[in-house]
């Protein structure tokens, strides 16, 4: 027998009828077992109670070719018909494929990567065909599928003959490891679709396959077999709470959210550890549609909008640290090069860590990895969520802060629910602008102020609570609160709106000299350009100091003026 030769991912194989008709594609994981598509078993007629007891498995990576016939292990069928839940098999060869190919099935977020598949469509039955496709996080009523998108339009695209077939990630951290199987196809006109089953999900319907799995879960909260909290949302302050997070992790914001939990983070009765659940495939499986669409407004987050939580009661911070790195595929190293690969991942990450005053070392975790990770976040496009227990150590720096304490202050005044919301509102509306004014100038400068955190999400929590009991004085509180802060948002923002004026106009003279320049003395005036350089990189090297900045504009500008005036007066003797 000749020496047996592989491709680089010998996993690769083809599900057939006993005939040898292709029907679609499997993972090999090892020797003996393959994973498929419990409606790919169904078509070749080798499904529990169908017309025949087995399959044909071939390789389509291997050299010399192999095939072995095959059947479903003992209670290794998940398959709900119409129900899109499940659909997952697991073969069991009747020989051994010796082809010494292990495969590990990694748990992923599923947000922003390109992967690719190799199945075998009409037009490739034997060989097969590979295509790419974005991954584009969760598709709602699946059973926790992910959904795949059209890359290039024209290129080749998942169609029967794909199921069955390994997702393979090609970039970023889990690059090359295969993270779920396609499970079915969407062709409509020009409109292109897939879902593939993730390796945790596969893992819920298969757990004979936890052997072949790696790769850390993405809620660490609670496990997803416990049972669901109770009456959460019957409490004003909880239901609150839960709103204000899900709007906030349900839209476009990014940053860093403090929250108080108080010492309700206990499974089964935490505000949290409910919202997180609700983001999480696996603890919604089983849970009607009915009781999910049932719930009170803005409190269930779309499937998977949390890539990573994490409980850190009596956690050393290496435990933090490593459940990160498992999670996102990191390279990992010190706590310094886990927050530097979490702020450069591609699509951000979005995560959840309670209990964070209650870890084994909670100073220690805040200093060293939360503290620095929660500081970039928005400039990063990071969802960060820290929940306390007690209050949160004062340098911790933070964008919102869910406090579910009632305002202190002692106020008088005859304030009225109404005008207490329009207080609230136009403070929302001030701190969005503000926001987007950051945004869309794209700058920072050195030894500006910091955009002031959020304060309209906790005076609205509060408001829900006062709401309730109104006549309450804390609604004096407040009301008053809100002014506050809508006067410090204002103060910021016209400081923001007068350093991007003056660096406008700054950079106006810059450019209006550098043409006068080239007019009379040339482009490539040598003591000029070692004027102008620093100038213009003064202007636009973030962060920018406007009285630097200022200081080298100004000597580029004198000194055009001065030999222009210096050339006149030659002119005129």
């Amino acid at each position: 027998m000749g020496q047996h030769h592989h491709s680089g991912k010998p996993w690769r194989v083809r599900v057939d009828d006993a005939e040898g008709n292709p029907h679609g594609a499997g993972v090999l994981l090892d020797d003996r077992h393959v994973l498929t598509c419990a409606h790919v078993v169904e078509f070749t007629g080798a499904a529990p109670g169908g017309s025949i007891d087995h399959l044909r498995i071939t390789s389509v990576a291997c050299n010399p070719e192999w095939t072995r016939t095959a059947r479903v292990a003992p209670g290794s069928w998940v398959h709900e018909g119409d129900t899109q839940r499940g659909d997952v098999a697991l073969l069991q060869l009747d020989e051994p494929a010796d082809c010494g190919t292990r495969t590990t099935l990694w748990r992923a977020p599923l947000s922003g990567s390109t992967v690719s598949a190799y199945g075998f469509p009409q037009a490739s039955r034997m060989i097969g065909m590979g295509t790419d496709a974005e991954l584009s996080g969760f598709s709602g009523g699946r059973d926790g599928w992910g959904l795949l998108n059209l890359v290039r339009p024209g290129s080749p695209w998942i169609e029967q003959g794909y199921s069955g077939a390994g997702v393979v990630v090609r970039d970023g951290e889990f690059k090359d490891r295969v993270i779920g199987i396609v499970v079915a196809d969407y062709i409509d006109g020009e409109a292109r679709a897939a879902w593939m089953l993730p390796t945790d999900r596969i893992e819920e319907h298969l757990p004979q396959i936890k052997p072949f799995t790696d790769g850390a879960c993405g809620n660490r909260m609670q496990p997803s077999d416990e049972k669901w909290p109770n009456g959460v949302l019957d409490d004003a302050l909880q239901l609150a709470l839960t709103r204000e997070l899900t709007r906030l992790l349900g839209g476009t914001w990014a940053g860093t959210a403090v929250v108080g939990t108080g010492n309700a983070t206990g499974a089964g009765t935490s505000w949290l550890v409910r919202l997180v659940r609700t983001a999480d495939p696996a603890a919604r499986d089983g849970r009607s549609d009915a009781e999910l669409t049932g719930a009170p407004r803005d409190t269930v987050l779309g499937l998977g909008a949390i890539d990573a939580a994490y409980d850190a009661r009596g956690r050393t911070v290496a435990e933090v640290t490593g459940y990160l790195v498992d999670r996102f595929g990191l390279v990992g190293g010190e706590d310094r090069d886990v927050v530097r690969q979490l702020r450069r991942r591609r699509p951000p990450a979005c995560l959840v860590v309670g209990s964070v005053d209650r870890a084994e070392d909670p100073e220690g975790l805040i200093r060293n990895l939360l503290g620095p990770l929660a500081a970039r976040a928005r400039s990063r496009g990071i969802r960060l969520v820290l929940g306390f227990e007690s209050k949160p150590p004062a340098d911790l720096s933070y964008d919102v802060f869910l406090d579910p304490e009632r305002l202190a202050d002692a106020m008088s005044g005859d304030v009225t629910v109404e005008e207490t919301e329009e207080a609230v509102g136009q403070l929302a509306a001030a701190e969005d602008a503000a926001v987007r004014l950051q945004a869309d100038g794209g700058l920072s400068f050195f030894g500006a102020s910091r955009l002031p955190p959020a304060a309209a999400p906790r005076l609205r929590v509060r408001l829900a609570v006062a709401r309730g009991r109104a006549p309450d004085p804390e609604l004096a509180a407040i009301h008053a609160h809100a002014g506050a802060a809508h006067a410090e948002v204002t103060r910021y923002v016209d400081d923001l709106r007068r350093a991007i004026t003056t660096l406008a106009d700054l950079r106006k003279t810059l450019e209006l000299h550098r043409v006068r320049a080239a007019r009379y003395f040339g482009d490539e005036d040598r003591k000029l350009g070692d004027l102008y350089a620093p100038a213009a990189r003064a202007l636009q090297t973030p962060p920018i100091d406007l009285k630097a900045a200022r200081k080298r504009v100004k000597s580029y500008t004198d000194e055009v003026n001065r030999r222009i005036e210096e050339g006149a007066d030659r002119a005129e003797r």
